[in-house]
């Protein structure tokens, strides 16, 4: 019976490094299937609110489907020329930054602490503007590089178009997959694995209904404080904080420093870059005092060294995609780990 056991362990065990190494090896096919089942959990409660009125799932599904291509074409219609508008301003502010760099702060250095100059500034000025005016015309640019590798942008385009075809059909049958799903739970292990699955799902609507709101109030926060107070990359700036706060600090830090400098510069007015201090200073109070515990409270559970390993992980092995998908997944592996860790405090071994 013992010997049984072991060697039930040991076909669970191999079982799951071979499923984990048939992940790695079919992770670019897998990418836009894991990306549509992440979009069909994510949009399902707003077609059970549809359903709820007596309409048809397909129907429901179809209006969801609707409503999110157009908001999204509206976003990118006004989003994409006021960020490439901020990145032609950014091919000015540049180099301004690097000679208030080169006349002020350098020879503050070399006064106080005897740093000399290491590199040719100019150089490096001419060398970072002339990228900078490339980045300007990032579209054209992007346009001819799509042009020059045909098969790349081919495959990108397949997988982006499977990305709504999986969701539209996980949507259209979500509820006969979980109860296939759950069906196939042994009797045995089914109450810990469903127990099991609502704490993901907690973990994961606090992030999604949780964190990315919170980063979407910062960015629009920061955007419109900064513009208003006169920095002409505001947009870009208060985008990038946003972003930035799904690691704790750090999108405030990034953010203040940026905006100080870029403000100062630019405005020559110290007045200014109190106001961009005042501005962090109100963001990041809103956030730690009403943000964060009422949208995200204590649910996601991961240490900021965790988020930074995590969506460098998902970015080595996924790219792009696997970048969005790597706080969801290091979420859902933080339950299971934190059940393996209570099973292991309770098991022979420890004892």
């Amino acid at each position: 019976m013992e010997t049984e056991k072991r060697w039930n362990k040991c076909i669970i065990l191999i079982s799951i490094l071979i499923v984990a190494g048939g992940l790695y090896l079919l992770s670019p096919v897998l990418t836009p299937f894991l990306v549509g089942v992440l979009l069909a959990y994510l949009v399902d409660p707003l077609v059970t609110k549809l359903d709820e009125l007596h309409l048809p799932r397909l129907l429901s599904v179809i209006i969801v489907f609707l409503g999110l291509f157009l908001g999204l074409g509206i976003i990118i219609t006004l989003l994409v020329p006021l960020i490439e508008k901020q990145f032609v301003t950014l091919t000015v502010v540049i180099p301004n930054i690097i000679s208030w760099i080169q006349k002020s702060i350098l020879p503050w250095l070399l006064s106080h602490f005897g740093i000399d100059e290491v590199i040719d500034v100019n150089d490096l000025k001419a060398t970072i503007a002339e990228n900078w005016m490339k980045a300007g015309g990032s579209l054209s640019w992007l346009w001819k590089t799509a042009m020059s590798s045909g098969l790349r942008i081919l495959e990108w385009g397949v997988r982006l178009l499977l990305i709504p075809v999986v969701t539209f059909y996980l949507l259209r049958d979500w509820s006969k997959v979980l109860n296939s799903i759950h069906e196939l739970l042994p009797r045995r292990i089914e109450p810990t694995v469903v127990r099991l699955v609502k704490e993901c799902d907690q973990v994961l609507s606090g992030f999604f209904r949780g964190q990315l709101l919170v980063m979407l109030s910062l960015g629009v926060f920061y955007s419109i404080g900064l513009t208003l107070i006169g920095l002409p990359i505001g947009l870009l700036i208060g985008l990038i904080v946003g972003l930035l706060a799904i690691i704790p600090y750090l999108g405030a830090t990034v953010g203040i420093l940026t905006a100080s400098i870029a403000t100062y510069v630019q405005l020559g007015d110290f007045s200014h870059v109190l106001m961009v201090w005042a501005l962090f200073a109100v963001g990041q109070s809103t956030e730690s005092m009403f943000l964060t515990p009422k949208l995200v409270g204590g649910r996601i559970g991961l240490h900021p060294v965790a988020v930074i390993f995590s969506v460098l992980t998902g970015g080595y092995l996924f790219g792009f995609f696997g970048v969005l998908l790597a706080l969801p997944v290091a979420a859902v592996i933080m339950v299971w780990m934190r059940f393996l860790h209570q099973q292991y405090r309770e098991s022979y071994l420890y004892r």
